[in-house]
């Protein structure tokens, strides 16, 4: 396997490969051009946001400034909204549904790192995937932990963190995130 296809994959990988640096470089330019483009050139950077993210549905608008490592590993359904100051570190993939909404500040991160320091400070990395569902509303500061699945239509209150899986229809918030109530969505 090449250390791109391992990081994908959620093994070991080695983020000096140079795949992944190159990668990492096309991302940051357009990146730059998408968070210093002026507002009256939305064609601009729009178009460099779909070169950025390319797995998109319909209606991908993202407020600068935005950030992400690769931005091909993001795949994103119809109708997505993101505020400003978001990150995506996407060195995993990172699903999200159709219909989702991110307030300010928002942060999702497949990156992780190993927990024994000897392998941690050998230079290798791995990261886990995040999916989020459809229908879906993040609120401000909060942060999406490595390997977390959130179902349909939950709601995550301002400034939570998401260290594990929740299912469908639940309101939840703090740290680290619980669900504090199930919503009626019939």
């Amino acid at each position: 396997m090449t250390e791109k296809e391992k990081m994908i994959a959620g093994q070991l990988y080695r983020p000096a490969d140079k795949t992944l640096v190159k990668d990492r470089t096309k991302a940051r330019l357009l990146l730059h051009k998408i968070n210093t483009t002026s507002v009256e050139d939305l064609e601009t950077r729009d178009n460099a946001m779909r070169q950025l993210v390319c797995n998109a549905g319909d209606n991908l608008y993202i407020e600068p400034p935005f950030f992400c490592d690769y931005g091909y590993n993001i795949k994103v359904g119809n109708n997505f909204y993101a505020n400003f100051n978001c990150c995506i570190l996407d060195v995993s993939t990172v699903t999200i549904g159709h219909n989702v909404m991110l307030a300010p500040h928002v942060q999702i991160y497949t990156a992780t790192h190993p927990l024994e320091h000897k392998v941690r400070n050998s230079g290798v990395e791995l990261a886990k995937p995040i999916v989020i569902g459809d229908n879906v509303w993040i609120g401000g500061n909060s942060t999406i932990c490595p390997g977390v699945t959130l179902g349909n239509n939950v709601v995550v209150g301002a400034g939570s963190v998401v260290t594990k899986s929740f299912p469908d229809d639940v309101l939840i918030a703090g740290n680290p995130a619980k669900i504090i109530k199930t919503i009626d969505n019939s």
